[in-house]
């Protein structure tokens, strides 16, 4: 019984160091940032009033931050689709049985080890109707392509959408092509013997057997578009106007830049508590999915 007690006492020294930096960087702020967001907290004019609920209040009328939240919302749900559906056609061609296959995986993997603001601020220079190299590539087929991707806004939410799919699709294709090797080759045999083509064996076979991991995989991948910054801060500055300003730029834009951390804070509680709604009822789902 003393010896028990012992090292339960030696576990607890050994792990509390790490419970408090845990404690320090991620439960405290949170704390910190639900209390703000009951107070008129402005930086410039020293004002600091508690308020009750008006910032809530104020988000609704907020037509910035509604302009936020509905590309939030275009961004998220056009980038996930490019991510599942190219990123299983793109998992499918690194699974072949091919030469060059282990140099190939690592070169595919080259965007996602860069980091995003390197490759936003890239984008930017690229998406130049002078002198960029999107442009360039497509006036080789029309001479006359004319077209300034980040001054319009459907073109700038689309090279975004487009910078980020580019960016972590090799990485969501790694990830499905490790659930692709669990599946048996006994499997696919079974399946020619029975008549199965290779269309029919993928929607019969592959496609069930990894759409639990694809499922996952999705829960995360949509919880880290919900809170993507980077991407934004580096390639458009939430131009032109509001138009690509996502929801968390619009949360740094108002601590950082206005100076309003109580109304962002606000923002943020709201944010917060979307995406745990959202990642129960994708972990529920994920759990009822059985194949």
């Amino acid at each position: 019984m003393y010896e028990s007690k012992k090292y339960l006492t030696i576990a607890w020294i050994l792990v509390l160091p790490a419970l408090l930096i845990r404690i320090f960087t991620t439960i405290y702020p949170m704390i910190e940032t639900f209390r703000i967001s009951f107070f008129d907290v402005k930086l410039l004019s020293g004002i600091n009033e508690f308020v009750g609920f008006q910032n809530y209040l104020d988000i609704f009328h907020d037509t910035k931050v509604r302009e936020s939240i509905s590309f939030t919302i275009v961004f998220v749900v056009g980038s996930m689709v490019g991510h599942i559906v190219l990123g299983i056609i793109l998992a499918l061609i690194l699974n072949m049985k091919i030469a060059g296959q282990r140099i190939l995986r690592t070169i595919v993997l080259l965007p996602w080890a860069m980091p995003m603001v390197v490759i936003a601020m890239a984008s930017k220079w690229a998406f130049n109707n002078d002198y960029g190299l999107i442009n360039d590539f497509l006036r080789w087929f029309n001479p006359s392509f004319n077209l300034d991707w980040l001054i319009h806004t459907d073109t700038a939410r689309s090279a975004v959408i487009a910078v980020d799919l580019w960016k972590d699709l090799p990485f969501f294709a790694i990830l499905i092509l490790a659930g692709l090797q669990f599946i048996s080759s006994e499997i696919y045999e079974a399946g020619k013997i029975d008549g199965a083509g290779a269309i029919r064996s993928f929607f019969k076979i592959t496609l069930p057997l990894i759409t639990k991991n694809i499922l996952v995989l999705s829960i995360f991948f949509t919880m880290w578009r919900i809170t993507s910054f980077d991407v934004v801060y580096g390639m458009t500055s939430g131009g032109p106007g509001e138009s690509t300003a996502l929801i968390a730029y619009r949360i740094t834009t108002e601590a950082f830049t206005n100076l309003n951390t109580g109304y962002a804070a606000s923002i943020a509680v709201v944010l917060f508590f979307v995406m745990a709604m959202l990642s129960g009822l994708s972990m529920s789902a994920s759990k009822r999915v059985d194949y």
